[in-house]
């Protein structure tokens, strides 16, 4: 693989600084990465990816947002099987509920969560958040 693509969705640029250190992490681990908002993808793009990550912020009553990111995560549902996805994203009301939701939804269609569940935090990453978020990005060069 010539790179590892971030693809994230962001409103106030909490979940897009959390891309941006998991990109860190995959290029200290020696890989690229291309970190891009999803509105430039398309599921089809993934097709011939193993690996990848997506980054999301909880709305709503923690769900994913619903103009861009579910819709995108609704068509590459199918195509997931076999993957290796890692997860991530910030939020501001609630437990992580949508993150739990998220990763149990790729689970079923066939994916490898990796690290074994998404990476969240509250509101802007603080410096744990973002060395999740670099630990990810090891994680998935990796695989």
């Amino acid at each position: 693989m010539s790179e590892i693509k971030v693809i994230y969705w962001s409103q106030s640029g909490n979940t897009m600084s959390m891309a941006n250190a998991v990109a860190e992490g995959i290029k200290e681990a020696g890989k690229e990465a291309a970190v891009l908002e999803v509105s430039a993808v398309t599921a089809a793009d993934l097709n011939d990816e193993t690996v990848f990550a997506l980054g999301c912020p909880a709305m709503g009553a923690e769900e994913l947002e619903e103009t861009e990111m579910e819709p995108f995560v609704a068509e590459l549902e199918g195509s997931v099987s076999g993957k290796k996805i890692g997860l991530f994203g910030s939020y501001g009301w609630g437990d992580g509920q949508w993150m739990r939701d998220w990763a149990s939804r790729f689970e079923n269609a066939g994916a490898v969560i990796v690290g074994g569940e998404g990476v969240i935090c509250v509101e802007a990453p603080d410096d744990e958040a973002v060395n999740a978020c670099k630990k990810l990005g090891n994680e998935l060069a990796a695989e």
